[in-house]
């Protein structure tokens, strides 16, 4: 087995030097072997001047105009000569027996069912230990239900290649990997979960000051959830974008009607992060953050039909 794992970053550079070291060690036992390609989407920082000073004979960069991870993902799947795709975050750190583990569960899952109509998950642990990010134990709150997320998957190039890549016109935040989940199943594959295949996922503690970004990222993910319930025009894609009345009666009543947001609630935000409880914060924020996302998907959505978009399979 070849693998080509592909990472796509954007101004991650102090994470992605950890994610490529834990790459670089991996314990993966012959006859398989691998590479790293690493495309930078326009970053601003030192990542292309960083990733040009590596000598490492397996690792291969190339970098585009700030575009989004799905043409970022594209573009490195031109580039990757292995059999098998391995898509992570450039903010996720992997054990040593990562890929090892993936090939185990990939060779077993073909034994068993006769075929290789399938692909990998492994588990992905969030941590917001920067300086060790592999000691982060698994919580309940880190299970994840996705059918196809790029954090942590490996699969066969061969049916990306049948179901098309990435659709190159989710350009902002939000369901690009879901999307081509969708035609994935299609296809018929089988979801293989690889919990030994593990990742862990650091992202910063909540702070104040983040509120505009994670604003902007539900916004996105509103009028990408759109784009995607379009093009599958299902009762599943809705429900997972939230464009239902039970969706927007919810976080519409759990917020006032938008009375309840980053600045009504700024004192108690406050209140938890002076105390040490980001989270808590943070799952406070949460509330609002889901009306930002419904209201954008609805808002999305109209516009959408009223230039003429039509649902279509």
């Amino acid at each position: 087995m070849f693998f080509s794992v592909i990472i796509p970053t954007y101004n991650r550079l102090p994470i992605l030097q950890k994610c490529l070291a834990a790459l670089f060690s991996q314990d993966l036992i012959s006859p398989h072997i691998y590479e790293v390609i690493v495309v930078d989407d326009g970053s601003t920082d030192d990542t292309m001047p960083w990733l040009r000073t590596q000598s490492v004979p397996y690792l291969r960069h190339s970098n585009q105009a700030h575009q989004g991870p799905a043409t970022a993902r594209n573009l490195g799947l031109q580039m990757a000569q292995g059999d098998t795709i391995v898509f992570i975050d450039s903010d996720l750190v992997v054990t040593a027996q990562f890929l090892q583990a993936h090939a185990q569960a990939l060779q077993q899952a073909q034994q068993r069912l006769k075929h290789d109509r399938l692909f990998t998950y492994g588990r992905v642990i969030q941590t917001h230990n920067f300086a060790d990010p592999t000691s982060e134990p698994y919580k309940l709150s880190d299970y994840s239900a996705a059918y196809f997320a790029t954090g942590n998957v490996a699969i066969s190039r061969r049916w990306l290649e049948k179901a098309g890549g990435f659709d190159p016109s989710f350009q902002q935040y939000g369901w690009e990997d879901l999307e081509l989940g969708v035609r994935l199943q299609q296809l018929g594959l089988k979801l293989i979960k690889a919990p030994n295949a593990i990742g862990y996922h650091w992202h910063p503690p909540f702070s104040l000051d983040q509120l505009p970004h994670l604003i902007q990222q539900e916004q996105q993910r509103g009028r990408t959830g759109a784009q995607f319930y379009l093009k599958h025009p299902t009762v599943k894609v809705k429900m997972m974008v939230q464009l239902t009345i039970w969706h927007w009666s919810l976080w519409g009543l759990l917020t006032l009607n938008g009375r309840l947001n980053e600045r009504s609630l700024l004192p108690l935000l406050r209140f938890w992060v002076d105390h040490n409880r980001p989270p808590v914060a943070l799952a406070i924020s949460r509330i609002f953050l889901n009306w930002y996302q419904v209201q954008s998907t609805r808002s999305a959505f109209t516009q959408l039909m009223q230039t003429g978009a039509s649902p279509h399979d």
